[in-house]
């Protein structure tokens, strides 16, 4: 109610604050990779054991943000927060939607756990305003196509904002796989065998190319499944990447203890590489429709993706070192993302910001850079001057809340990054562990017990934020288990 309340009366506001530059607004093409680890990519890990040229060339032509961060460790939640500019937990949008609620855990593997998880919504709200609909009333077109998992059909990116929806639909993967069919209601299927990332890819410059002969400032949300499972690719990257894989000398385990799972320390998983490969193609194929259509100097291009590596299950097919666990988690692995913006207009090329960013952060950015005015109320703040200009951004905290067990083996908790440090309370045991990442950011060194008063600090700040917006907590479970000895 608080949301829809803020949107009701900034409303009237937004129709006569709309930015009048004589200047062009500048395209947006917008790039969300699911499941995709910060180390993925050679411009954070040149020792990468995957090649993804044309990403890289984001971040060569523009700037590699550092330290920027999914609000939460699973997809949806994230996803939403890109839609809104807001914390997944004043929304209570907190897991993937399709997880189980608190009242129908009986077949699911967290049964037996201490916790219930809290409950949420399982959509995408329309009373809370989008960043396509702010854009929208900016005089955009707007086109998503991909992966959307905010919601069934009344939630789907038409109710958005977005003009074009080109396999949005409420599943969280691909149910035909990466090859067509693709079982898919919102796409249509192509010839047999064909990639549904380079189809993606296709469709969204169909749209580029319409809008470009229309002369008409338009917005791009390329939405990949991939890296998602399922792992799929075809034969001739599989044998690729084997052959790749039987080069890599691994100078430590191919998997270590990480709670009760294994998490995986060596990227060497061919079909992952493969799938990795296809996404990277389609990626070019938009890059290259901007080149040929001679609008690459007046487009933003964002890449980044929704949390961190699969590491820790369901093929644990990459590895996040030096970054600890994946997705699912509250570590490092599980929130930090690549993420890459360029604008040859405004970014300096090979640029890079170190500060710690959110993708709460990218729907005021957005809106400033394409001088469309925001009137809503956001979490997130306008990094744009930082990304143009390497103006200094201004202190403030960073917050995650997921009070759910992860199918990747994370338990419910929140976190809270201040400057350097990293405090995540872990809800199971009212356990705190503290961090200080300039030093440590394998999380490796737990500070609680030595920085006692850094850790009262944060926990306070942690808990104050948590009420401000609302949080819901997870509850004892009734038919927990007692672990045996």
């Amino acid at each position: 109610m608080r949301i829809f309340l803020i949107y009701l009366f900034s409303l009237p506001l937004l129709f006569f604050s709309i930015g009048c530059s004589e200047e062009k607004q500048p395209n947006i093409v917008f790039i969300l990779a699911d499941d995709l680890g910060w180390t993925d990519i050679a411009a954070n890990n040149p020792n990468t054991f995957y090649e993804t040229p044309n990403i890289d060339r984001i971040a060569d032509e523009g700037i590699t943000l550092t330290n920027a961060y999914a609000a939460c460790p699973v997809c949806s939640p994230t996803r939403a927060s890109i839609m809104t500019g807001l914390y997944p937990a004043r929304m209570n949008t907190t897991d993937w939607f399709g997880a189980p609620q608190p009242d129908n855990v009986e077949k699911h593997w967290t049964r037996d756990k201490p916790l219930l998880p809290a409950p949420y919504t399982e959509h995408l709200s329309r009373s809370i305003p989008t960043i396509a609909e702010d854009l929208r009333f900016g005089g955009y077109k707007n086109f998503f196509a991909g992966k959307w998992h905010l919601g069934n059909m009344d939630y789907y990116p038409t109710h958005h904002g977005f003009d074009v929806n080109k396999g949005g639909y409420e599943s969280g993967s691909p149910r035909g796989g990466y090859y067509s069919p693709y079982k898919n209601p919102q796409l249509r299927d192509g010839p047999e065998g064909e990639c549904l990332p380079i189809r993606l890819a296709e469709e969204t410059v169909a749209f580029i190319d319409s809008m470009h002969q229309l002369e008409k400032p338009f917005f791009t949300f390329l939405s990949f499944y991939s890296v998602h499972t399922p792992l799929e690719t075809s034969e001739a990257l599989k044998e690729k990447y084997e052959d790749k894989k039987g080069e890599v000398r691994a100078e430590t385990p191919e998997f270590l203890p990480e709670g009760e799972r294994m998490a995986r320390q060596v990227q060497n998983h061919p079909v992952y590489a493969g799938m990795m490969e296809s996404m990277d193609d389609a990626v070019g194929i938009v890059l290259d429709a901007l080149d040929r259509l001679n609008i690459s100097e007046e487009t933003i291009v964002v890449f980044t993706s929704d949390n961190g590596g699969l590491s820790t299950s369901e093929g644990s097919p990459t590895s996040n070192l030096p970054l600890r666990a994946g997705k699912g988690w509250l570590y490092e692995g599980g929130i930090r993302v690549p993420t890459f913006m360029r604008w040859p207009k405004k970014i300096t090329e090979g640029s890079t910001l170190d500060e710690p960013v959110s993708s709460i952060d990218f729907y005021k950015s957005l809106l400033s850079m394409s001088e469309v005015t925001d009137t809503f109320f956001h979490d997130g703040i306008d990094i744009s001057a930082a990304v143009t200009t390497q103006r200094p951004l201004p202190d403030r905290d960073l917050f995650w809340h997921y009070p759910h067990y992860g199918n990747q083996g994370g338990s419910p908790g929140s976190a809270i990054r201040s400057g350097t440090y990293k405090l995540i309370h872990f809800y199971e045991d009212d356990r705190v562990e503290l961090y200080n990442l300039a030093d440590d950011i394998g999380e490796k060194n737990d500070l609680s017990n030595s920085h006692t008063d850094k850790k009262e600090e944060l926990l306070e700040k942690l808990e104050s934020w948590r009420e401000s917006v609302g949080a819901r907590a997870p509850s004892p479970n009734p038919n927990a288990v007692e672990p045996s000895e």
